[in-house]
């Protein structure tokens, strides 16, 4: 079936997942939705402890099984040691048919791979994931499908029961013996814990893990003892210099240099940049580069940004501090500057759900007037593709673009015109993640393109004759001449993940790349085996 983006998904998949094909970003709009709760196991006793010996006994207490779901979140980033912790137990006590719903999943989680093949695991739901799970799930090492969801889309998935948690665990960098949670405080700070947030409200079972336990209370909680099951205190959650990414930096590329002001000067010439504009923009350098360029036009004409908001950095910080911006609203710290800067009284932590749910009363990101981001791959249609590489290869996460996207009033691109020897501007892209309707301006190095669709933003920056408009397929035509073009990439027909769109459909399915040899399999659900039993057959399991 041909869905609103002209990507054919397949009766199967449809039939398999009991979903819809995409059929635009306001199809569900104002539709009724019924929420899930969580399974509540209440604590009236006084005298019973939430403590736990290790995660082994908070799996048993859990009741897990084989076929269960557990879920992670990702804001320890490249020195997160939750996931693989967790999971090692989960092997070594013979678990099997296992899906992972993480908010993320990167390359601190490559020891996971084994259990891919091993069958542990069958099952991964995630923004999406970089390393060698992404090569794994393209190669058809993943039993089941890989279901990739935005950040607002997982909200969606968990708070309507559409995805089911069974053992939510939650790295907290200080916590009390009751289950107050904080991101800060402790030996692995991580600033917020937003992502995890959802987890603790509908998972059936919580387990905080943290290597920094406080007395209680630990207040302000960022997540409340009342959604936290069991703690368990282990010697190290997260490796804190490995928290912020390696793109949270400034950049001195003259390429990226120059796309940061060609987006710069598409801001201040449209008609939201004004006292009290809203506005988010990405980590990579250019994007970090176009918030200071921003900053000194800001300070020239007395504008300040009414807020701030999403994955934080320490330019978007900076303007809270020098007084530029009124107040920030935070999902996540890609750096330890944006973790430091949360004593300032008008940085806020937001859930997740308040951020980005499209099936709330009104996210964060529909009062947007700009959002900057990156793209892998752009294609003539102005879809983006921000998860499966040129090669094929599944490597990136759908994170908050589609949320972001669609919310803002102008969503800008920042996308070189080549990644390498690859044109990053195309005629299709390999896999759409975000639909071209949610995109109103690319910015390459070799000029500008708006959406057609946009008619105002493209008079405006005619009228402004502030940067090189082009057409996007000029820009293509461009990218083609210098390298040619690219032979599409080949794949199986074995299909190995799904592209969720944040209301639920199907907006792409993802192949398996193309000679490897894996049978064509799905994951079906299995009769659950708990975890108590007998001593014996516990250890026969781990065997």
């Amino acid at each position: 079936m041909i869905n609103a983006v002209g990507r054919d998904i397949p009766e199967e998949i449809l039939e398999i997942t009991g979903k819809e094909p995409f059929q635009g970003n306001f199809y569900k709009d104002d539709k009724s939705t019924v929420m899930r709760g969580p399974t509540i196991r209440p604590v009236m006793n006084n005298q019973k402890s939430k403590l736990v010996a290790n995660i082994r006994e908070a799996l048993i207490k859990c009741e897990a099984h084989d076929g269960m779901t557990v879920s992670f979140h990702h804001h320890f980033r490249d020195g997160d040691l939750i996931v693989n912790m967790v999971m090692k137990e989960i092997h070594d006590m013979g678990f099997r048919n296992i899906t992972i719903c993480a908010t993320s999943l990167g390359k601190a989680h490559d020891p996971l791979v084994p259990m891919i093949e091993d069958g542990t695991i069958t099952g991964i739901e995630s923004s999406g994931v970089r390393g060698k799970i992404g090569e794994a799930i393209s190669q058809g090492k993943l039993k089941g499908l890989a279901v990739m969801r935005s950040h607002g889309g997982r909200v969606r998935a968990l708070a309507t029961g559409e995805a089911h948690v069974d053992i939510a665990f939650i790295g907290a960098p200080t916590a009390d013996d009751y289950g107050n949670l904080r991101g800060i405080g402790g030996k692995a700070d991580c600033g917020v814990l937003s992502y995890a947030i959802v987890d603790g409200n509908h998972a059936d079972h919580c387990v905080a893990i943290t290597d920094c336990l406080v007395p209680y209370p630990n207040f302000p909680a960022h997540i409340s003892q009342t959604k936290v099951d069991y703690v368990c205190v282990v010697d190290e959650i997260g490796v804190p210099s490995k928290i912020a990414s390696g793109a949270a930096k400034p950049t001195t590329d003259q390429r990226k240099l120059l796309m940061a002001q060609y987006c710069t000067d598409v801001v201040v010439n449209t008609p939201w940049f004004k006292d009290g504009f809203s506005y988010q923009t990405g980590v990579g350098g250019a994007s970090i580069a176009s918030t200071q360029y921003l900053a000194e036009i800001m300070r020239e004409r007395n504008i300040h940004m009414g807020f701030g908001v999403g994955g934080l950095t320490k330019a978007m910080c900076q303007l809270l501090d020098d007084g530029m911006a009124r107040v920030m609203l935070d999902v996540q710290d890609f750096d330890l500057d944006a973790v430091h800067n949360l004593k300032n009284v008008n940085h806020h932590r937001i859930p997740a759900g308040v951020y980005a749910n499209p099936l709330n009363k009104g996210a964060v990101v529909n009062k947007l007037d700009y959002v900057v981001l990156a793209s892998l791959e752009v294609d003539v249609h102005f879809n983006c593709n921000v998860v499966v590489g040129s090669d094929g290869m599944i490597t990136g996460a759908q994170g908050g673009h589609p949320d972001t996207a669609q919310g803002a009033k102008c969503a800008i691109v920042i996308c070189p015109l080549l990644q390498g020897r690859i044109p990053a501007i195309c005629t299709d892209v390999t896999t759409v993640t975000t639909p071209g309707e949610s995109i109103d301006v690319v910015v390459t190095d070799y000029g500008v393109a708006v959406n057609p669709a946009r008619q105002d933003i493209l008079q405006a920056l005619k009228e402004a004759d502030c940067v090189p408009l082009k057409t996007i397929e000029e820009l293509r035509d461009i990218a083609y001449s210098i390298v040619g073009e690219p032979e599409k990439v080949e794949f199986e027909d074995r299909i190995v993940g799904i592209i969720e769109a944040r209301d639920g459909t199907i907006m792409d399915v993802v192949r398996q790349i193309k000679d490897i040899e894996q049978p064509t399999v799905y994951r079906r659900k299995t009769a659950k085996r708990k975890a108590g039993g007998t001593a014996a057959s516990r250890s026969s399991r781990a065997k």
